[in-house]
């Protein structure tokens, strides 16, 4: 099976890539990637295939070429809204994720279905208020736009995850690459993250166990179990909560 990861360097991206080195149904992880990914340079696996990729909203031949015969994506690309203008936000957490997704249609098949994981957060809406915040509004956005994606072509398996607190302390494996946090984040994270592991562990979203289920999800997994009250289904189009994730990966025994 071959696999796509995006948001390789990232916090996220990290704890998946970590699960997909350990799938042993995966003969191939294409990662695209604006630089080197150092995860997976020290891996040495064969199975691995970093693409240096500058331009996220553009995919030509030569590049689709590559990821010919990929059945899934983690699409993992992102940053904090704090972190940049709403303008490049937008850009970031929209415009890249739905270009990728119309590139990657055309690797679908009625054989072989395209699983596009799109990588959202708690707190997004697809039915935004006056007071909703920039990420919330535009990650709905782009849920909403996936799922007219999937509507329009049915061998397009789009879904989105909302995962909570992404937290990496149990995580050994990817601690010496995921990111430096902003001082601010860093001392929150110390703060909440007790508070969140065992007072409100509903909010809790572990690398490990979020990479492995991202992965499988990627991997065609699941797909019996979207009729839940914490699974809001868009047409076809799934939008999973962290109460889901936790349940489907046997995190929660609910």
């Amino acid at each position: 099976m071959h696999v796509i990861l995006t948001g390789a360097t990232g916090l996220v991206g990290s704890g998946v890539l970590d699960a997909m080195i350990k799938m042993k149904d995966i003969n191939k992880i294409s990662i695209l990637s604006r630089r080197p990914v150092k995860m997976a340079e020290d891996a040495k696996d064969p199975r691995i295939n970093v693409i240096i990729h500058k331009d996220f909203e553009s995919y030509d031949s030569e590049l689709l070429n590559q990821l010919k015969g990929a059945t899934g994506c983690v699409w993992a690309l992102g940053i904090s809204q704090t972190q940049v203008g709403k303008e490049e936000y937008v850009k970031i957490t929209k415009d890249y994720a739905l270009a990728a997704s119309k590139a990657f249609q055309t690797l679908a098949s009625e054989q072989e279905p395209f699983n596009f994981v799109y990588v959202s957060g708690n707190g997004a809406t697809t039915q935004p208020g006056r007071f909703s915040a920039i990420f919330a509004r535009v990650k709905g956005e782009t849920e909403l736009a996936l799922a007219e994606m999937r509507k329009a072509n049915p061998f397009y398996h789009a879904s989105s995850v909302r995962p909570a607190f992404i937290d990496a302390a149990r995580h050994d494996a990817i601690k010496p690459y995921i990111p430096t946090q902003p001082f601010a984040i860093r001392v929150t994270g110390a703060t909440l993250g007790p508070a969140v592991r065992y007072g409100l562990p509903s909010f809790w979203s572990p690398t490990a166990e979020l990479g492995q289920f991202l992965t499988e999800m990627a991997m065609g997994r699941y797909k019996d179990q979207f009729k839940a009250s914490d699974i809001q289904m868009e047409g076809e189009f799934p939008i999973l909560e962290n109460s889901a994730f936790r349940r489907m990966a046997g995190l929660d025994r609910k």
